[in-house]
């Protein structure tokens, strides 16, 4: 006679929905859109408190950054917000922070006005931005033998950094550089031959949009295609076994912060380099590209496919804030809080990642 097998126990009733439920949390998307819906619904909340229809001014925004009449100067905002999500976006595949995109964004700006002012001709244009992106990748650089000679963190430097970046490039654009006579802190408008390549009819969009959209694809292909990229993934996945397994972390660092401030010295040589083609103290900071871009680089999680879709959010919340302020009575300084709560819930989640993987080596 065979042995009767134990018949197993039923599940009980709403298991496997729970089962479901906690795989679906776990998916990497869930905590990014959560962070975006969050942000909406505290807009939301903070729009009606002030009396305001919230519809109304959402509204607004997407109007105001997609009509026909915005959508080259959305594009052009999308642009620049793409390119200081890559100089974010770089550092962070292998778990580094960079905060440091205001200072190479301007070291960027100042290196193309100068070289492009003092070699007008064909080749006025190429130089100046590869001047951008050698000065702002040396400048990006410095941070990484800070991290690994003086242990003193990256995120830590290039915060600090930043405001000297930015302090230098105002004292010389103030004094040294600034054009006579002129009652604004500004250069001196920079010659025809050394203004970015237009495309047709476009007003904001030029070739310099090519060229950031050139710097994704090239990051996607580093990234997914290249041994690089696998140890930039590695390291950012857990740091000690990709030094275990031979990944050099401090040249890997090295070239991960040159390559990040490159990005952002070209997005600041594109904007000098574009109408109204000359350096003005605080305009390559005060329209909040570095600010959008690392919330768009968080949210894509360092990814280079979906750096251009999460930049779109954050390029619509810019381009239409003004468009809310004028049609809704709701102050564009709304899309800067919004933009806050997304980081401020996706910087949460590393946070409390780090702390669990902490637990687990121990």
């Amino acid at each position: 006679m065979t042995a009767a097998t134990p018949t197993e126990a039923p599940e009980p009733r709403g298991a496997a929905a729970r089962r479901l439920f906690r795989l679906a949390a776990r998916h990497p998307g869930v905590v990014p859109v959560g962070a975006v819906v969050l942000a909406v619904l505290i807009g939301a909340a903070i729009i009606a408190a002030a009396g305001l229809d919230p519809i109304t001014a959402y509204s607004a925004v997407l109007q105001g950054a997609l009509e026909p009449d915005s959508l080259d100067y959305t594009f052009s905002v999308w642009g620049f917000t793409c390119g200081m999500a890559l100089a974010a976006a770089i550092p962070l595949r292998m778990g580094e922070f960079n905060l440091g995109g205001n200072g190479q964004l301007v070291l960027g700006g100042l290196a193309a006005t100068v070289v492009a002012g003092a070699l007008p001709g064909p080749l006025a244009v190429p130089l100046a931005v590869l001047a951008a992106a050698v000065l702002a990748a040396a400048f990006g650089a410095v941070s990484a033998p800070l991290a690994t000679r003086f242990k003193i963190p990256i995120i830590i430097s290039t915060l600090l950094l930043s405001p000297i970046a930015v302090a230098v490039v105002s004292f010389l654009v103030r004094f040294p550089l600034a054009e006579a006579g002129s009652g604004v802190a500004q250069t001196a408008r920079l010659p025809e031959d050394a203004r970015m390549w237009s495309i047709g009819d476009l007003s904001y969009s030029n070739v310099g949009l090519l060229i950031l959209v050139a710097m994704m694809a090239v990051f996607w292909i580093v990234d997914s295609r290249t041994a690089v990229g696998f140890e930039l993934r590695v390291v950012g996945a857990n740091r000690r076994f990709g030094a275990y397994g031979g990944v050099v972390v401090g040249r890997l660092a090295l070239g991960a912060m040159a390559a990040a401030g490159a990005a952002a010295g070209i997005v600041g040589a594109v904007i000098v380099l574009s109408s109204p083609y000359r350096l003005i103290d605080g305009a390559l900071l005060s329209p909040g590209y570095t600010f959008a871009g690392f919330a768009a680089a968080l949210l894509a999680g360092g990814r280079p496919l979906l750096i251009p879709v999460t930049s779109v959010l954050f390029a619509v919340l810019q381009v239409g804030g003004a468009a809310m302020e004028r049609t809704a009575d709701v102050p564009r300084q709304l899309s800067d809080l919004l933009q806050g709560v997304v980081i401020i819930v996706l910087a949460l989640r590393t946070v409390l990642d780090a702390g669990r993987t902490g637990r687990s080596e121990h």
